[in-house]
């Protein structure tokens, strides 16, 4: 990754193979439009921690109000087919067809629908799959940390018109959403920062020694698994704690930071990046992971309105330290806590500054935020389950209902595409040590 010219492309290691080899496109399936009364089937791709804990208690929360069913689990692993099989069972009543991986899902046409929750770097080339199957597809976060991926998937999604929604949830939360009303609404004034803090201190953040120790190479299928990505040996820590190793994810960007930028596009309506500089290490947890424990990330912004300056925005995020989650916007005329809810005139240019330069104060007035919570798209809401996230309840729901209406989500593939393109372009200045931009032209990550 580390050639020695001046401008350099950030090359992929999933090359254009993935659309040729893997994924076999099934065009009699592309007309297959679910009625706005039919049951709609659902199929969940990878019985993942991800999916236990919030995709599918959020879905069952919303089952009976959408008319959708829970009918397969595609999963390379017999271990978690079966443990899916008897989640779906203790949760809803009803036990799903399972399969040994996505080639027979998609043949025997029991789906209209997928939930996609597999490993971070399998998001794009399994939606890809899904969508070439005639199917829409909900696609957890990130959505491609490689830029051949994200062309994959937008290519694919515009070709076949299928309703995608990626699982940056923060755009369905009722905050998020406040936060974009006021700040287009010109109160504010132009954001001149943004600064983002996640630091927490959890030696065993992303390690799965349990599973490590059931996994057994013959149980599953490593080829799949690795898809075109590597041709690394069996390796049961990168199939479990694939969080740990770059080129399976790059950690506390693809986890994290991605969460924060799209919710950052969100609310500004800025696409993508200018540029970005960035620095980490593994500082504290020296136990063979190769992503760093230790990153801080330097964004410049163009401006959302013609003429505007633009803006810079920073991430940062500490693996050895608790010192808190931080998210703040500034202006001129003061401070936007989006992470507590609240506008001040913290920081504002006061009256003793702006009488020796000869302008005028500029202090926001305070104002409080609505909570964190999830807006309701109708106005009958279906009772949460518990256990789920009403921020990921509302996504989903919002997801389902364009997957009746055949409209764009809140989260579709072009804002996918740009939180990938914040996310590659920070891989790449992170690998290189180089500032990384995005060149229109040939869609790729190239640095100065």
């Amino acid at each position: 990754m580390s050639e020695p010219v001046s401008r350099r492309r950030f090359v992929a290691g999933v090359s254009a193979g993935i659309a040729g080899s893997i994924v076999t496109a099934r065009a009699s399936s592309y007309a297959s439009i679910v009625g706005a009364n039919d049951r709609l089937r659902l199929g969940l791709v990878g019985f993942s921690d991800r999916a236990k804990d919030a995709l599918l208690p959020a879905f069952f929360a919303l089952a009976q109000e959408q008319n959708c069913k829970l009918v397969a689990i595609s999963d390379i692993w017999n271990r978690r087919r079966e443990e899916g099989r008897a989640f779906c069972q203790a949760k809803a009543g009803r036990a799903p067809r399972l399969f040994r991986n996505n080639d027979e899902l998609y043949d025997s046409r029991a789906v209209d629908a997928v939930i996609i929750a597999t490993a971070d770097f399998q998001h794009a080339p399994h939606g890809v799959e899904a969508l070439r199957a005639g199917c829409d597809a909900y696609i957890e976060k990130p959505l491609a940390n490689m830029m051949a991926d994200a062309r994959a998937l937008l290519d694919t999604a515009t070709s076949t018109g299928r309703v995608v929604q990626i699982g940056t949830q923060r755009r369905s939360s009722q905050r998020v959403q406040d936060i974009r009303a006021y700040l287009q609404s010109g109160d504010f004034g132009p954001v001149t920062l943004v600064e983002i803090a996640r630091n927490i201190n959890q030696p065993g953040r992303w390690r799965r020694p349990e599973m490590i120790e059931a996994l057994r190479e013959e149980d599953t299928d490593w080829p799949r698994f690795r898809l075109t990505r590597t041709r690394d040996a069996w390796d049961p820590r990168k199939y479990a704690e694939f969080r740990l190793y770059w080129p399976y994810s790059s950690g506390i960007p693809d986890q994290w930071m991605v969460h924060d930028i799209d919710a950052l596009h969100f609310v500004t309506d800025v696409r993508r990046p200018r540029s970005v500089v960035a620095s980490g290490g593994i500082y504290q947890w020296q136990d063979g992971r190769t992503n760093p424990d230790t990153i801080t990330v330097v964004f410049e912004y163009p401006s959302p309105a013609a003429g505007g300056a633009g803006f810079q925005a920073t991430f940062s995020s500490r693996m050895g330290n608790a010192s808190g989650t931080r998210e703040r916007y500034y202006s001129n005329g003061g401070t936007l806590d989006a992470h507590e809810g609240r506008v001040t005139p913290d920081g504002g240019l006061d009256v003793r500054y702006a009488t020796a330069a000869g302008r005028s104060p500029n202090l926001l007035a305070p104002r409080t935020l609505r909570d964190n919570a999830a807006p309701a798209s109708r106005a009958e809401v279906a009772p949460v389950n518990p256990g789920a996230d009403g921020t990921v309840v509302a996504h989903l729901r919002n997801w389902l209902d364009c997957v009746r209406s055949r409209q764009r989500p809140i989260a579709d593939a072009h804002a996918g595409y740009d939180h990938s393109v914040a996310l590659c372009m920070t891989i790449t200045a992170l690998h290189t040590g180089r500032r990384a931009r995005y060149d229109e032209a040939s869609r790729e990550i190239v640095t100065d």
